[in-house]
């Protein structure tokens, strides 16, 4: 659990609160894949086996599509894909179990996995259960130790990836449109004519490479700064950082995407979780 001074604002006052529930921000460790990989991984997590299964687990919206090898403590593994999640998710895990996830770059899920993004949003999957190529790597991938698994994709995938100009081209029109949507609230039209191409495109583009709209993508990134920097901002200052036109559009926003307003969060005022487990 970790401290905060939350800054009410009924009262101005500042209190310290503890946030009860764990987030990945909170227990994973994170080292970025190398250069050779950049182009489909951009990096691996690692949250290690928590043996305490009745603690909830907060699931915060996440843009990514993540490749999750998870090992439970009687050495069962399973390799599964996580696909964007638009909406937070309360969790209390069955047995304890550990993993590791390897974060897909944007517009890398059809090369790697056979399928546009979409339409793994919200959804969890087998790894052997998808067409792409990265299903053949299950083997492997469920006997390697944690430190053995970025050089052991950076020897296989690249021979088993053909790098056309047509999918290095999507790929770095969508990094330059997520670092646009990243630093500054840009409308999609607005977006689409400093990239060149049309709105529809755009849409596609993202629906394709992220599983997720433009919009829905910067919503789900001011939620996440808004998660990281509550406690120690006030809410009013808050919103304005992040781009909302004020504190109740921001309190809606939040509210959408976590299921709860941020008070209520922060005071760990949640909803009820339920099971969480891994498909057989």
């Amino acid at each position: 659990m970790s401290a905060l001074q939350l800054l009410t604002p009924e009262t101005g006052r500042v209190d310290v609160v503890r946030r009860p529930v764990p987030t990945e921000d909170l227990v994973e460790s994170t080292v970025q894949a190398p250069e050779s990989l950049r182009p489909w991984i951009t990096e691996l997590g690692h949250i290690p086996t928590v043996a305490d299964v009745s603690a909830p687990f907060t699931h915060v919206p996440h843009t990514a599509t993540t490749i999750v090898l998870r090992t439970e403590t009687s050495g069962r593994r399973n390799a599964l894909v996580l696909g964007p999640q638009t909406r937070a998710t309360y969790s209390v895990a069955e047995k304890p179990a550990g993993c590791l996830r390897l974060r897909l770059a944007p517009g890398a899920t059809q090369e790697l996995l056979g399928v546009p993004a979409i339409d793994l949003a919200d959804r969890v999957f087998r790894l052997a259960d998808l067409p792409g190529v990265a299903a053949d790597l299950v083997p492997e991938l469920a006997e390697l130790d944690p430190a053995e698994v970025l050089p052991y994709l950076e020897r296989v995938l690249p021979q088993r990836l053909s790098d056309d100009p047509a999918r290095r081209a999507h790929r770095r029109l969508l990094r330059s449109a997520i670092e646009s949507l990243a630093t500054a609230t840009t409308p999609v039209h607005t977006l689409a004519n400093d990239l060149a191409v049309s709105e529809r495109q755009l849409r596609n583009l993202f629906t394709a490479g992220v599983g997720v709209s433009p919009k829905h993508f910067a919503r789900i990134g001011r939620v996440r700064t808004v998660l990281a920097q509550a406690g120690n901002t006030p809410w009013a200052q808050l919103a304005t950082a992040t781009g909302y036109y004020d504190q109740s559009h921001m309190t809606a926003d939040f509210r959408t995407l976590m299921g709860v307003p941020p008070a209520k969060f922060i005071r760990g005022d949640l909803p009820a979780p339920t099971a969480c487990s891994a498909p057989d």
